[in-house]
């Protein structure tokens, strides 16, 4: 397929996963917020007698709500009854086809950095596929096994396993595919426990009531811990898909420590939150994940590794020869690089007033991260580097 019909509906692709990941996220908050929220009817009430464990009353859009939740189910069914389940299906496949299309497809560029780890691009996309995969695999074990039964001891268990996660393909992508990976691994339990457990659970409740017998509370029991834990993964989640935005993030000599101190401070804000909608107001959680994040922009801070000194005057001919030789494939108003279409992050370097209008750009990303080029592909030197930061830290001045 020609390469801007990839792009273009790569963007298509990008689009729909963000409007079903609002809306996956917003009926999880809202859930969980509803979930907390609800005061127990009162002994005896008429409410009580119908089985039902909560409600609350709410007004919203000029209207007044009352949903009631029942400790196990109503002793008839209702002829409508919803499922919340394609919000979290589309978020998946839609996010998967992103991956692809990102990340997979150009994964000799996108995932491969030979300084991390000599890969074919094969080999690449078969790390990131098994991590997804291994992932549900190995949390859904855990979920089933005795650990599954203590809540706290579990949660702290699946943290260490993605802290685990992170630090091997921190080792083996390049630093923004192994935190997408990440992501997707992630985002591939949530998706999982709504398929797998979740849904499976309430049509097992469903048949059960339409055959007159009285559900398994076990069923509802597992797709509430199920629901929690997604709960609490999507703050941490949502940042991953952002974080390619991030090179001080990603780009970090440790960087998986880095992604994990964030994946914490979102778990602790967002129990704060949980905890708030019982009415109980934590300070401490949001301030430790203050701090937390307080700790990330300090590590992360500007330290550029040491260069070679400049031999010879760096004369700004210099300097565009090496961009034109390191950067132009990308960064043209027609890149030449294969599967690009547009410049990347719509930065162009092909003509004298562009190359000074980005050189702080390039100076933060060339030098400082050292992200660019992606994975080094047209093997830029040190010293290419020092002429480049020598130039910049003089002015950036646009002379012969």
């Amino acid at each position: 397929m020609d390469a801007h019909y990839v792009e273009f509906l790569s963007m298509l692709v990008r689009w729909l996963h963000v409007i079903a990941g609002i809306a996956w996220i917003g009926s999880s908050f809202y859930f969980i917020w509803l979930d907390n929220s609800l005061d127990a009817p009162a002994p005896g009430s008429d409410l009580a007698k119908k089985g039902v464990g909560g409600e609350l009353w709410a007004v919203h859009g000029g209207g007044f709500y009352n949903p009631q939740k029942y400790l196990v189910a109503p002793a008839a069914l209702p002829e409508k009854l919803h499922w919340f389940k394609w919000e979290a299906y589309t978020t998946w496949l839609s996010g998967t086809a992103l991956l692809v299309f990102v990340y997979w497809l150009k994964a000799g560029a996108m995932m491969v950095d030979a300084n991390v780890r000599a890969l074919t691009p094969l080999q690449a996309v078969g790390i990131g596929a098994a991590s997804m995969v291994g992932s549900w695999v190995f949390y859904d074990l855990l979920c089933k096994s005795p650990l599954g039964r203590r809540d706290g001891l579990l949660g702290l268990v699946v943290f260490v396993f993605i802290g685990a996660l992170s630090w091997a393909l921190a080792r083996t992508l390049g630093g923004r595919a192994a935190f997408i990976h990440v992501g997707t691994a992630i985002g591939t339990i949530m998706a999982a426990n709504v398929a797998m457990v979740i849904i499976p659970g309430q049509r097992r409740m469903v048949a059960a009531m339409k055959a007159g017998r009285a559900p398994n509370p076990e069923d509802g029991q597992r797709a509430k811990q199920r629901s929690v834990h997604n709960n609490y993964f999507t703050l941490p989640v949502i940042f991953i898909m952002v974080s390619h935005h991030y090179a001080s993030t990603y780009s970090h000599p440790y960087n998986w420590a880095v992604l994990m101190l964030i994946v914490a401070a979102g778990v602790v804000i967002r129990h704060f939150f949980n905890r708030k909608h019982k009415g109980v107001y934590a300070w401490q959680y949001p301030a430790l994940g203050a701090g937390l994040l307080a700790i990330v922009a300090w590590w992360t801070a500007p330290h550029p590794l040491p260069l070679p000194p400049v031999v010879g005057p760096v004369t700004f001919n210099r300097v565009r020869a090496i961009i034109g030789e390191r950067c132009v494939t990308c960064h043209s108003p027609q890149p030449t690089f294969p599967g690009y279409t547009a410049p990347q992050a719509g930065v162009l370097l092909h003509t004298p007033a562009d190359i000074v209008q980005n050189s702080q750009r390039l100076y933060q990303q060339v030098i400082v991260t050292r992200i660019m080029p992606l994975g080094n592909l047209t093997k830029i030197t040190d010293e290419e580097r020092a002429v480049l930061a020598a130039w910049v830290k003089a002015g950036a001045k646009m002379e012969p």
